[in-house]
């Protein structure tokens, strides 16, 4: 029997929400936050889900997103969504990922709007193949309902595939920016410029029906050309759900999302960011080198037990861009750090272009990169971005990029001359 659409909520209460999902395997977090001030700036209540925890704004007072403590579960997501429908709230951006995916998340609660941001090698040691990957995120949009709403990056060949695997009765939008490639089909809206600033990002607007009704730019408070991206997806989805384009403009300017090309000093400028992928990476260094008056200087290593096909690209996509890098380690697990620092060596040594340094413990290399800065430097601290806890041996030992940066800059280890 073919599986009921739209998905069934799974209880009484869910029929109220509108919920928008984000899928891809970068900018799923930044794109939800802009979702959701958005929704919040329409003056709704919103419950926001996904790799930063459970976020709640009610709309009964002042904007505030209230973090609630659950378990991340299928019993936490539910009873989170269950308090903020109690609270009034009608509204839910959530984050869904491979995993989630493949164990028929998108079964078990209805999505009325899905984006698709991209898709680059991850989680497969988990998926097993590439296909099962791009597979599992297929699922969010072959149960949205019929006449629902998917969003798609008209610049990522796997969107064709999706738009394939789903129903025709679905409506398609597409987006598309130059800095991922050209669009591989025509687009609802697509960035004919983006400009980066350490004050944030603006897209200039392609002609077309819905950017006029945007106003041919969007302003965004987040630093990179990847948030030029997903303030487009954010952009078309919020529309197509039929929010204001005022609202969807102070929804891009919501703040910068903790750990994603966080910028923590600047003098000198230091950035911390989750990127962990080789697309990631690249994208991340290339702003960075954008910013950068003099080198980029990127601390960054690969996680243990997972993905070890993407190690050496990751190494090669830092090293081509950077002019100082340090392998250090990130979330070794039960593997020996050594191995893994050795494997993205090996691919950063292919790259040929930055000086590379390896050093085991992370606060030291951290440290050492911020030591080695001048005037004009911007590191980049890559791989954990808002995490607090390293994974070592079986243990999650205390331990922040953040905090690292804010105790070293503030205790005057980065010289000040050039």
């Amino acid at each position: 029997m073919d599986t009921p659409r739209p998905t069934p909520p799974p209880y009484r209460w869910a029929t109220d929400f509108l919920t928008i999902g984000v899928t891809g395997t970068n900018g799923k977090t930044s794109t939800t936050a802009m979702v959701a001030a958005t929704m919040r700036a329409a003056q709704h209540g919103v419950v926001r889900i996904g790799t930063l925890g459970y976020h709640l704004d009610d709309a009964s007072g002042d904007p505030g997103w209230e973090k609630i403590e659950r378990k991340p579960s299928a019993k936490g997501f539910y009873d989170v969504l269950e308090h903020a429908h109690g609270r009034g709230v009608r509204h839910a951006a959530l984050e869904v990922t491979s995993h989630a995916l493949a164990r028929n998340y998108a079964k078990r609660w209805r999505f009325d709007h899905a984006v698709f941001t991209n898709l680059s090698p991850d989680h497969l040691d988990e998926h097993q193949t590439w296909e099962h990957y791009l597979a599992s995120k297929a699922q969010l949009f072959v149960h949205l309902g019929p006449g629902q709403t998917a969003v798609l990056n008209a610049a990522d060949q796997h969107a064709l595939f999706i738009d394939q695997a789903m129903p025709p009765d679905i409506h398609r939008m597409w987006f598309a920016s130059p800095t991922r490639g050209p669009a591989l089909r025509e687009t609802d809206l697509a960035a004919r410029d983006v400009e980066v600033t350490p004050a944030g990002t603006r897209v200039t607007l392609a002609p077309s029906p819905l950017a006029e009704q945007l106003g041919s730019e969007l302003l965004v408070t987040m630093v990179g050309d990847v948030f030029a991206e997903n303030a487009l997806a954010a952009a078309v989805v919020c529309s197509a759900a039929g929010f204001s384009p005022h609202a969807i403009a102070q929804g891009l300017r919501c703040p910068a999302v903790p750990g994603r090309f966080e910028v923590i000093s600047r003098e000198p400028t230091v950035v911390v960011d989750f990127a962990h992928t080789p697309d990631a990476l690249a994208r991340t260094c290339a702003t960075a080198k954008r910013l950068a008056k003099r080198r980029l200087i990127v601390v960054m290593g690969a996680g243990g037990n997972r993905s070890v096909e993407k190690r050496g690209p990751m190494g090669r996509e830092t090293a081509a861009r950077a002019d100082l890098m340090f392998v250090t380690t990130d979330n070794p697990r039960d593997e020996d750090p050594a191995v893994i620092a050795a494997a993205v060596v090996a691919g950063a040594e292919g790259a040929a272009h930055a000086e590379i340094r390896s050093i085991p413990d992370r606060r030291e290399a951290i440290q050492a990169a911020v030591a080695a800065a001048r005037e004009g430097d911007v590191v980049v601290v890559a791989g954990k971005g808002h995490e607090t806890g390293q994974e070592i041996g079986g243990e999650t030992l205390p331990f922040s990029d953040v905090d690292e940066v804010r105790r070293i800059t503030s205790a005057g280890a980065a010289p000040k001359q050039p």
